[in-house]
């Protein structure tokens, strides 16, 4: 991953960091660093995941997938963490072998409309839960399981599973001699995309595994003491530091289609990790150049509690435009959609230092496997930074687990306080 911050420094950009203010940030860098390996080299809970590029075993995914080499679809069924990063790299690489599909949400129209449509007999099914208990994800299951026996499709032949050591899922799996695969202990859902977890859908549809590791492998031998040094680093700090001087809002803006999934699992890895304790950048997402024509007005003439981060791979496929004699067009002519794409970029990246917005420049040499690798590992690698300066508890999510338990307590799963507080709800209603 190649980082540029120069868009972020004082004196560019409002609000910026000075080089003076990053090279004293740089000692508590070092210091953060230390703890970061620490915590990598024992395996701690949350650090574990930062180890997963050699913890991870690509054969013993492979040989999970192998009875469903045929599939025309893979689809994943979880949700957060447990969908987001399989999403992520099955559309940043591609449809390889099979398409993909997500079913992360319970809206009954959204699952309907995807069963109607899906080979089932040709579909394999990857259902993802820690805990085995995750309602969205069970109750999803179920309706597929569902859908398949009304197609006359046996779903123990086309479903794999990932799961923790005991709970539902397993026993479910063990019932039916269905392959399963563990989710990482001590890795947080949200930062498990270079495992099992993620990693499942990719194999089905015939991608790269190994370069996918080696990534994030070169990531983890890019860590060093100094934001100078190490480009995951340098982003977590220069997050930290425009943070603390009003950046609050981080706009995470890809130059490739294939990477607007990359946005999502952004936005939740920053957002679940980071806000806590009144502090957090809050993730947004754009897309480039679709959304230079929607977002960039905000960015540029809004409130100047932003930074926007614009990513692109350096090498694209070619596509040709044809040349033409409209007047007013034939400049385009004999050009290539991918170098009008690089200008788009190049230009909001100048318009935004123009009007004085931080910006910073995330460039990977292609987008294929290992250079998606090292990029997700980069970015997990700047959040667990990030939090480390913030002081925050960047492994856990409390609110998150307050929804789960009201959701719960609602549909009879059991007593719990937070569901009693529903009841509660303050109303003032109009029309």
């Amino acid at each position: 991953m190649h980082l540029d911050i120069g868009n972020a420094l004082a004196g560019v950009a409002r609000p910026g960091v000075s080089r003076d203010s990053l090279d004293r940030l740089d000692d508590r860098v070092a210091r953060a660093h230390e703890r970061i390996a620490r915590g990598v080299d024992d395996r701690e809970f949350g650090y574990a995941a930062l180890a997963l590029p050699e913890a991870t075993d690509a054969a013993e995914i492979e040989r999970a997938v192998a009875p469903l080499a045929d599939s025309e679809a893979v689809l994943t069924v979880g949700i957060g963490g447990s969908a987001l990063g399989a999403a992520t790299v099955s559309a940043a690489l591609g449809r390889g072998d099979a398409d993909a599909y997500v079913l992360d949400n319970v809206d009954p129209r959204r699952a309907n409309e995807l069963l109607a449509t899906l080979p089932l007999s040709e579909t394999a099914v990857h259902v993802v839960s820690r805990s085995g208990t995750t309602a969205e994800t069970l109750a999803n299951f179920l309706v597929v399981r569902e859908a398949m026996a009304d197609a006359g499709v046996d779903w123990t032949e086309r479903t794999v599973v990932t799961t923790g050591e005991d709970g539902p899922l397993r026993a479910l799996a063990d019932e039916h001699d269905l392959p399963a695969l563990d989710v990482p202990e001590g890795v947080p859902g949200r930062f498990s995309v270079l495992s099992s977890v993620g990693l499942v859908p990719a194999a089905i549809q015939g991608h790269d595994l190994d370069g996918l590791l080696a990534g994030g492998r070169a990531g983890m031998d890019a860590l060093a003491p100094s934001l100078y040094d190490c480009p995951a680093y340098g982003y977590g700090a220069t997050c930290h530091a425009l943070e603390a001087r009003g950046a609050t809002t981080n706009v995470l803006m890809p130059y490739a289609e294939r990477l607007e999934y990359f946005a999502e699992w952004f936005a939740q890895l920053w957002a679940e990790s980071l806000g806590k304790d009144g502090l957090g950048q809050t993730p947004g997402r754009a897309l480039g150049a679709t959304d230079q024509h929607s977002q960039l007005q905000l960015y540029r003439a809004g409130r100047r509690d932003k930074l926007v981060t614009l990513v692109r791979p350096r090498a694209r496929p070619e596509r040709a435009i044809p040349e033409t004699d409209i007047e007013g067009l034939s400049y385009l002519g004999g050009a290539d959609l991918g170098t009008l794409l690089d200008a788009e970029f190049e230009a909001t990246e100048a318009s935004l230092a123009a009007a004085g917005l931080p910006t910073v420049r995330i460039e990977i040499d292609a987008l294929d496997a290992e250079s998606l690798g090292r990029l997700l590992y980069d970015l997990e690698a700047a959040c667990v930074l990030a939090g480390e300066l913030m002081g925050v508890s960047t492994f856990t999510q409390p609110a998150v687990e307050w929804g789960k338990r009201a959701a719960r307590g609602l549909l009879g799963g059991g007593d719990f306080e937070e569901a009693e507080a529903v009841a509660g709800k303050e109303r003032l209603e109009i029309g």
